[in-house]
């Protein structure tokens, strides 16, 4: 291969061999943050964006920076109020630049919690339908095959009717019985006398 045509190639022509492909080196190859404590950072900051504590600070500061740039003599005030408060403008909105970002990730992650264990609650209810249903299927088919089968409470109601029809023939028994003893009672009398 000539010179010339090496030059024109630049940096592909360093590479030994064209099957490979062309990686880029990264400006900041050494400054890539773990997502994960980068995502826990950002929800800390979320949380704490969403307190009274964060509110109340905020409101001291800008009422303190107010108050300074409003009363405090002309030197003194880095923020005049003739200039609309620029410096605090700037540092709010700042400060909003960042956090909206901010809240927008932790939002992404609670977001991927909530789908997993969307997921989850998912697959644990189709899991107890199935159980469910396979209960349902098992108390059906004992039902069928306890149909024929004598309960004890459909024993005891037979056996209470027995009862009730064996007294009710001894009762008869002692009925017709009862004169007859009673004539024989005055016969035995009649003899004795």
């Amino acid at each position: 291969m000539s010179e010339s045509l090496k030059t024109r190639r630049g940096p592909a022509s360093s590479r030994p061999d064209l099957s490979t492909p062309f990686r880029r080196r990264r400006v900041f190859e050494a400054f890539r943050p773990d997502p994960d404590s980068f995502g826990r950072m950002t929800e800390s900051f979320a949380r704490f964006m969403g307190t009274p504590r964060f509110l109340l600070w905020m409101t001291l500061f800008c009422g303190l920076w107010l108050a300074w740039n409003t009363l405090a003599p002309t030197e003194q005030q880095f923020d005049p109020r003739e200039l609309n408060y620029t410096l605090l403008t700037l540092i709010l909105s700042l400060q909003a630049s960042y956090a909206a970002p901010l809240l927008l990730l932790a939002q992404n992650r609670q977001d991927d919690r909530d789908r997993v264990a969307l997921d989850e609650d998912r697959r644990q209810a189709a899991r107890t339908l199935a159980d469910t249903e396979y209960l349902t299927r098992e108390v059906a088919s004992l039902r069928i095959a306890l149909r024929d089968v004598a309960t004890r409470d459909f024993i005891r109601s037979e056996l209470r009717d027995l009862l009730e029809e064996l007294m009710a023939d001894q009762e008869e028994d002692d009925a017709r019985r009862e004169p007859a003893q009673r004539k024989k009672k005055k016969s035995k009398r009649a003899e004795e006398d």
